[in-house]
């Protein structure tokens, strides 16, 4: 048998360019294609190994990524995780795909732990923890099932749409759902250019806090969220990348959910840590986060207080299949000192640039 060749999606991101490392350091030279929208990345892409390259084109060339998504035995989707119209053309090339050879292609979609989020707007800490294994009403605490959650919360009609491929038998799905991810990103594709080497959640709220002169929170950042360290969700990425092409029986659609969780953390405690970061570089006069107001959260997060959901989960099912991840809740603490720092070198001369941040 050939070996599988992969459809990649979100190579120049924080977390697909960990996963490529991972993939590039296999045994197996896997053929990969990976999409990016620049020219310039796609020479430094064609130029990784001779069973890389690049082709051009953006998560709005839907015929594009039908086609590839045709002509490959794996599509791994690290990109947008809201796109529906992307993810609708890849099946589309997939169903192709599973017509022309008999076989059913697989998809490892990107999803994220957003999926758990409220409403708390940071006044209280959630009480429903959800597991992407079996839930169980009679454990401290209960434990809910991702398939109880309401179609309408947020990644959840892409999520459906993969799931669905899944039962019509066009697919074998493996979606991964990464909390808060932390820590700047090394490996090859960092070093050659290609990859963003940092987060979008935390830094968003560092740029935030940065610009106003305190740490900020939303409410009183009593809302808990899990966290997870961007070298241990590229591991699990490979962990389930192995899973999927075994080929078992039962370990995906509905069995194929995988959470990258490692530790907790509160609103208001990880806005503590980028207070202490501030006050050590005489950018704020308190470590203590203050309320964000409505103008400010029209500001700096378009209007939304997502920051304040809550969002609690168990990666029962990845530590079964063999995760182990490498970092707690010591390290998220420790990596917002050199974050703050790796955000002030990103500052212009007219400020930050704020963009939505989830």
């Amino acid at each position: 048998m050939s070996t599988p060749s992969i459809f990649f999606v979100g190579i120049t991101g924080y977390i697909g360019s960990s996963v490529v490392n991972r993939l590039l350091a296999l045994e197996t030279p896997y053929p990969i294609t990976a999409l990016t929208r620049s020219k310039d990345k796609a020479e430094l892409i064609d130029s990784l190994r001779p069973h890389v390259k690049a082709v051009v084109g953006t998560m709005e060339d839907l015929d594009l990524l039908e086609e590839q998504a045709s002509k490959h035995d794996i599509t791994i989707n690290t990109a947008n995780a809201d796109d529906l119209p992307a993810t609708q053309a890849i099946l589309r090339g997939q169903a192709k795909r599973k017509e022309e050879t008999g076989h059913r292609p697989i998809l490892i979609h990107t999803s994220g732990t957003g999926v758990l989020s409220d409403k708390a707007a940071g006044r209280y800490p959630g009480m429903n923890i959800y597991t992407d294994l079996y839930p169980t009403n009679d454990s401290n605490p209960p434990l809910k099932g991702i398939d109880s959650l309401p179609d309408t919360q947020p990644h959840r009609n892409v999520d459906l749409a993969i799931l669905a491929a899944d039962r019509n038998s066009h697919i074998r799905s493996f979606i991964i759902f990464p909390s808060t991810i932390y820590g700047l990103s090394k490996g090859e594709l960092i070093e050659k250019g290609i990859g963003n080497n940092h987060s979008l959640q935390m830094p968003s709220l560092i740029k935030a806090s940065i610009d106003r002169g305190q740490a900020g929170m939303i409410g009183e950042g009593k809302n808990i969220w899990p966290n997870v360290h961007i070298h241990d969700i590229g591991d699990l990425f490979i962990i389930v990348f192995k899973l999927a092409i075994k080929g078992n029986a039962g370990n995906h659609g509905h069995q194929g959910y995988f959470f990258g969780e490692s530790g907790e953390y509160t609103l208001f405690g990880a806005a503590e840590a980028m207070g202490q970061a501030l006050v050590k570089r005489g950018l704020s006069k308190t470590a203590l986060p203050s309320t964000f107001t409505k103008e400010e959260i029209d500001k700096y997060f378009e209007g939304s207080d997502y920051l304040g959901s809550n969002s609690r989960c168990r990666g029962d099912r990845s530590r079964k299949i063999g995760w182990k991840p490498k970092y707690d809740n010591a390290d998220f603490f420790d990596s917002i000192d050199p974050e703050v720092e790796d955000v002030l070198k990103s500052k212009g001369p007219n400020g930050f640039d704020f963009k939505m941040f989830h």
